[in-house]
This record gives C-alpha cells, structure tokens and sequence, in this order.
C-alpha cells in the first residue's frame, strides 16, 4: 500500500487512567504479544483467526491499512495503553477498540466492537476507553450513531454497553461468523444528542 501521507490529526484520546491512540510499526509487537496472550481467552467471540495474523508482516500491512482507513473517515482502530506504562521502554497493550463501517449520507452511523485483555477485566478499563472513544467519533466523525452488537451469552459486554446507555433495538438469529459458528446477536446502539448537519 505504501507510506500513508498523513492529512488528518491522528488522535491521542486520554482518560484518567488510559491512552488511545492509533498503532505505529514501533507497536507490532506489543499487538502481537496482546494477541498472542489472550487468543485462548478471545478466541469464542473473534472470527476465525486468519492463517497469518499472528505474524509481523501482517500487522506491517496492518498499521498501514488502518492509517489509510482513518485519512479516508473508514475506520478508526484504536489500542489501549495504561497511562503509568508509557515511559517504559516495552509498551504493553491491554485492548483495542475498531469503530468500522462509516457511513454517511442520511445514514450517519457506524459499527464498534473491542476487546480486552483477560488479566485486566473487571478494572472498569473499557467502560473508560469506550466512553472516549465514543466521544471523540461524534465530535470529530459528526456521527450520528454508533452501533455495538454482541453474543447473548456475553454479559459482561452487556453489563458494559448498558452502563454507556447503548439502547437495546433488536436480535439478530445467525448474525456473524464467531469462531466457526453463526452466533446470535442482541443489537444496540449509542445515538449522538449533539448532532448537527454539517
């Protein structure tokens, strides 16, 4: 794809406790590292793993892609970093976020779904980022909604979008291809108050 010629300010989202921001090539391995550690632990609620995701040369093309994704408003994939851990020579992600599907017109909304290392549940860190990051897509994006789907079964990403007032709307039978099985969704949404026509 070659080098992304950058033209729109890539964000650094910060929370009390957490950055967010796009991945560079210096964080490859730290995404493959976050990967590697928690496959078994995400592996029920990810499509199948492709042959080379665990790989360097794929999340070379990666980064890449997503920096593309993001010039263009296709895409904002986000990686978690403890703010306490930034100094460190060896930068430790804990998560990601992937809004994708932007659409615009007299759509205006998106798709969201995210992840988080298994060692780090139940410390309120998602809650934390998705909040931001949900933020910074309707400020800067001007979406009007975002919509997060998740297995029936998967209470804890419930228990999460309830407390960020995500609106259950539907359910979905068959809905994604989860680890080799078409999964059930329940689907809900995050409506931006403050739109505006632009």
């Amino acid at each position: 794809m070659g080098s992304v010629s950058l033209k729109i300010a890539q964000p650094n989202i910060l929370t009390p406790r957490l950055l967010l921001r796009l991945a560079n090539q210096d964080d490859i391995a730290a995404i493959i590292k976050y990967f590697v550690d928690n496959k078994a632990y995400l592996t029920p609620f990810y499509p199948k793993w492709m042959n080379n995701f665990f790989t360097t040369q794929y999340w070379q093309n990666q980064v890449e892609a997503n920096l593309y994704e993001f010039q263009y408003r296709l895409s904002l994939r986000l990686f978690l970093f403890r703010q306490n851990n930034l100094e460190q020579d060896h930068l430790e992600i804990i998560g990601c976020i992937n809004f994708t599907n932007f659409l615009g017109g007299s759509a205006q909304y998106c798709n969201v779904g995210y992840s988080l290392a298994e060692k780090e549940q139940g410390k309120g860190y998602m809650t934390e980022a998705l909040k931001a990051a949900s933020d910074y897509v309707f400020q800067e994006f001007n979406i009007h909604r975002i919509m997060a789907n998740y297995i029936p079964h998967n209470q804890r990403s419930g228990n999460l979008l309830k407390r960020l007032n995500f609106v259950v709307e539907g359910y979905a039978r068959d809905y994604l291809l989860i680890n080799d099985k078409w999964e059930d969704h329940i689907l809900t949404s995050l409506t931006n108050s403050d739109w505006q026509y632009k």
